[in-house]
């Protein structure tokens, strides 16, 4: 790989790695591209060759956060006997992951307003619907639920689990919401594979 395209990979990291950072401390809105620019010391071009706006910034920024949400929930469910105990699993490490400032300001309340309902939909699919169309594949695999209700099931869960964020991420008291969301989704996720 030539010095240039490394050089340009390390600036978008940069770039993704300071609006990540900026926009957890102080919100989309009161993060302005002037203060990334001067804290980053890069020029406009630099970031508009990445990045044709402030919104696909973000976007790339609601990215990165999505897969690490991912990775967190997998390594959560790894080792877990059962396909609900894995399901449990990954559903609690999101809801307490919900509860941390960057989670809370980016993915749940930033990123639904900056990019629209649709879009953060479609994000949120790409990185947690499919994990949770494999979990619940496995529990087709063991008898624990009918094969044609894997879509559907993937769909609610993945809807009550963002949901029950978003409850934690507005509550005055975080710890007790995600306790009261960690029983309905126990709950949710025995009737559908237990």
């Amino acid at each position: 790989m030539s010095k240039r395209i490394e050089r340009g990979q390390a600036t978008r990291q940069r770039l993704v790695a300071t609006a990540a950072r900026l926009f957890a401390e102080r919100g989309y809105e009161a993060t302005s591209i002037e203060e990334m620019l001067q804290e980053l010391q890069v020029s406009r071009g630099a970031l508009y060759h990445h990045f044709d706006s402030k919104e696909a910034l973000f976007e790339a920024v609601l990215h990165d956060i999505e897969a690490e949400v991912a990775q967190a929930t997998v390594d959560a469910s790894r080792g877990a006997r059962d396909p609900a105990a894995a399901l449990r699993a990954g559903c609690e490490a999101f809801l307490e992951l919900a509860r941390t400032p960057r989670i809370r300001q980016i993915v749940l309340t930033d990123a639904p307003a900056v990019l629209g309902w649709q879009k953060w939909r479609e994000i949120e699919a790409q990185h947690g619907l499919g994990l949770l169309k494999t979990a619940l594949r496995h529990a087709a695999d063991a008898g624990r639920l009918q094969p044609e209700q894997v879509d559907i099931s993937a769909h609610l869960l993945l809807a009550a689990v963002i949901e029950i964020a978003l409850m934690v991420a507005r509550s005055a008291n975080a710890k007790a919401a995600t306790q009261q969301g960690r029983k309905a989704l126990a709950k949710l996720i025995d009737s559908l594979v237990g």
